[in-house]
């Protein structure tokens, strides 16, 4: 028999032992649920007022959707990555060389280069266990640069600094301003989806392990935590969802080159989206990725050629100023309801 309670702020429902809850009150979700609209109504504003914008959009959802990943992984972990990017590269390079080699389309090449991303984290995984501190950061921190110089030296299958082109577009529309916006809806999709996603897990029953281990290994390790597999877990789930924006960018651009994704310059913007909008918040990187994004846009067309001094200063400027971890999120979970969530500790 089907048993339903309804509460102060949420319907409980039960079923044979099994227990659902849904939450009603509405401060748990009206904010969210706004911010929702905004995202999927501004890319059809943008069509008609300036096409530009949904490129800028576009860029905002993948700085977003790699900095939310990225976050699971430091808080699973316990220590940020400093080379998410080599993800992207894998899972681009993935969709690009199989696209244009075997003309299989962005459906045939998605679950390739989610493979393939899972398949070199893997090989990588035990960095989370063996490496601490500096050593970690080094190694995380070389991994791109050395498969940007391998991309160098296979210039037959790479092409070097050129690039691939000929990638299978996302899509193919005879209009090109309709192929922008069906890219800035899918970005904002995949980006609302590991949103919900990464919120859900660090909500549950795991995520209260990851936070444990996080938090204080010892103590994880007394309980009867697994922690080597908790570690390892959570860098393989989220280098697979790093790879799918590798696969995106392919598919985006219809081209793809390590030069433009594996530098340290990419790097920096990834870290700075997870920094300036709140480290481990993952909705701190939605703001983090638009506020990054499109900074970005408005000194390129203000400043011009002084862009790449003028926007690290100003960034280095927002992160004395913002609540130390918290970021551009913590402004306003200072006045909000504050749930717990788990602090970041470097291991040494």
């Amino acid at each position: 028999m089907v048993d339903i309670e309804v509460k102060r702020d949420r319907v409980v429902l039960r079923y044979k032992g099994r227990k659902w809850d849904w939450t009603i009150e509405p401060r748990y979700w009206r904010n969210t649920i706004f911010w929702t609209c905004v995202l999927l109504v501004f890319p059809a504003i943008s069509y008609f007022v300036s096409p530009g914008l949904m490129n800028t959009m576009v860029s905002a959802n993948i700085y977003a959707a790699i900095a939310i990943p990225l976050s699971l992984m430091t808080v699973g972990t316990g220590r940020i990555n400093f080379g998410p990017n080599f993800y992207v590269g894998i899972g681009g390079y993935t969709a690009a060389l199989l696209s244009i080699h075997l003309g299989w389309g962005p459906l045939a090449t998605l679950p390739f280069a989610v493979i393939f991303s899972v398949v070199a984290a893997v090989l990588f995984s035990p960095l989370v266990i063996v490496a601490r501190g500096l050593y970690y950061v080094l190694l995380t921190l070389l991994l791109p640069l050395v498969f940007l110089e391998v991309t160098f030296i296979y210039t037959g299958i790479f092409k070097g600094d050129v690039g691939l082109f000929g990638v299978d577009l996302l899509v193919q529309f005879d209009n090109v301003k309709l192929n922008f916006l069906a890219a800035a809806y899918i970005s904002a999709g995949i980006m609302l989806i590991y949103l919900w996603v990464v919120n859900k897990v660090l909500k549950s029953r795991y995520g209260l392990i990851m936070a444990t281990v996080n938090d204080d290994e010892e103590v994880a390790h007394g309980i009867g935590v697994h922690i080597s597999k908790v570690k390892i877990i959570s860098f393989v789930c989220a280098a697979g969802m790093i790879g799918v924006m590798g696969w995106f960018l392919a598919h985006y651009l219809g081209t793809f080159a390590g030069i433009t994704y594996l530098p340290m310059t990419y790097m920096l913007k990834i870290l700075l989206v997870f920094m300036v909008g709140g480290r481990a918040q993952v909705f701190g990187c939605v703001t983090g990725g638009y506020f990054i994004a499109f900074l970005e846009m408005i000194l390129i067309r203000t400043m011009g050629s002084f862009q790449p001094v003028a926007f690290p200063i100003i960034l280095l400027i927002l992160l004395f100023l913002l609540p130390r971890g918290e970021g551009l999120f913590g402004l306003y979970r200072k006045r909000h309801y504050r749930e717990y969530m788990p602090t970041i500790h470097v291991r040494r």
